[in-house]
């Protein structure tokens, strides 16, 4: 089993952030300097050859700045750029508005002086930080990718943010260890941004979890941590499949999410495997009970989160019905491709929605 291999992901993020904090202040003193000289070069062409050189342009270093700088140095280009517009409307009055043009330059630098603020609560200026957020997605997301499984084994994957968003609340993570699958499917409280930011914080601490602690010891694990978190009457759910990948017998535990259901290729029917469990975050010390089962030759197990299963018309129960008959056709075709295309036709459109498919085929 794994000791340290679970904090692998989290140390290679605080290293990628660390090497953008500094390649970032490498890089502001010298573009501080060249928007001044543009600011400067704007002026002075405005003056020099006012039918070629419009001291409008004196907008667009503000601009670059608002990309490039840190908040500090911001306010000290917007200071430097009114200065040299001053100067060019006092020196050529009959050309411009002396304080309709100056008053504009003010408002614009304003507004980009607001923005900047916001952005350097993130400690990096610009576009900096969006970028550092789209590469720890990427990375968290990453983690979430399934291991390689031994010949007979096939797991899918399928995460939908609700509105096109990029960031979901919903997030997989999964490791093998001695023949073991363990798998996680987490729904976080909230849509949109809210979640996502929470879901990026959470994938991080609960991949480290995963194949660490012992398998009943990952959901009050997980529970703890979220508690600690202290966020105001905010949860997440989640399904935690275990599989021993020789025998195909697992176990199922679940907090507040939606149940697993499993294929019985014998039978050709669905069974669900319930698991009561309560939220995480909201008590101190739950007790999550486990459904055992087995996956024989061509059974498959399906974890979703609720947005595959539930809209304001519909329960989930109805929902799952609805899901288990969507999946009935793609019997045929071995579940190959099932988890994007039930994405796709039965994720509803105002919620995230992901699905995990555990298919044990028929032939390696």
């Amino acid at each position: 089993m794994r000791k340290n291999g679970g904090l692998a992901p989290v140390r290679r993020i605080g290293r990628r952030v660390e090497a953008l904090a500094r390649r970032a202040r490498r890089s502001h003193r010298v573009a501080f300097i060249a928007l001044a000289l543009m600011s400067l070069v704007f002026a002075m062409g405005s003056l020099a050859w006012p039918k070629y050189v419009p001291a409008s342009l004196l907008v667009i270093p503000l601009l670059l700045g608002g990309l490039l700088l840190r908040f500090r140095q911001l306010v000290a280009l917007t200071v430097v750029t009114l200065a040299f517009a001053t100067y060019v409307v006092a020196v050529r009055p009959p050309a411009l508005p002396r304080t309709g043009f100056v008053l504009v330059l003010a408002l614009v630098g304003w507004i980009v002086l607001t923005s900047a603020k916001v952005r350097s609560r993130l400690g990096v200026p610009g576009t900096r930080g969006e970028s550092m957020l789209m590469e720890l997605r990427d990375t968290l997301t990453a983690q979430g990718e399934m291991p390689t499984l031994p010949p007979g084994w096939r797991v899918e994957v399928a995460i939908q943010s609700a509105g096109g968003s990029t960031f979901s609340g919903d997030f997989v993570v999964s490791t093998v260890h001695d023949d073991v699958l363990e798998v996680a499917l987490v729904d976080v409280s909230g849509k949109g941004i809210d979640a996502g930011t929470r879901a990026l914080l959470l994938s991080g601490a609960f991949g480290g979890l995963l194949g660490v602690v012992p398998e009943e010891e990952f959901l009050p694990s997980a529970n703890r941590y979220l508690r600690r978190q202290d966020w105001d009457d905010d949860f997440a759910t989640v399904v935690h499949v275990v599989v021993d990948l020789r025998t195909g017998a697992f176990d199922v535990r679940t907090a507040g999410h939606p149940p697993a259901i499993q294929f019985d290729a014998w039978s050709g029917r669905w069974q669900t495997r319930d698991a009561d469990g309560p939220l995480l975050g909201l008590m101190e010390s739950p007790e999550f009970k486990v459904n055992t089962g087995q996956l024989k030759l061509g059974d498959a197990l399906f974890l979703y989160s609720d947005g595959m299963v539930e809209t304001p018309r519909r329960d989930i129960g109805r929902g799952t019905d609805r899901l288990a008959g969507a999946a009935e056709r793609l019997v045929a075709q071995g579940f190959l491709g099932a988890a994007a295309e039930l994405v796709a036709t039965a994720g509803g459109p105002g919620d995230d929605s992901a699905i995990v498919i555990i298919h044990r085929m028929a032939h390696a």
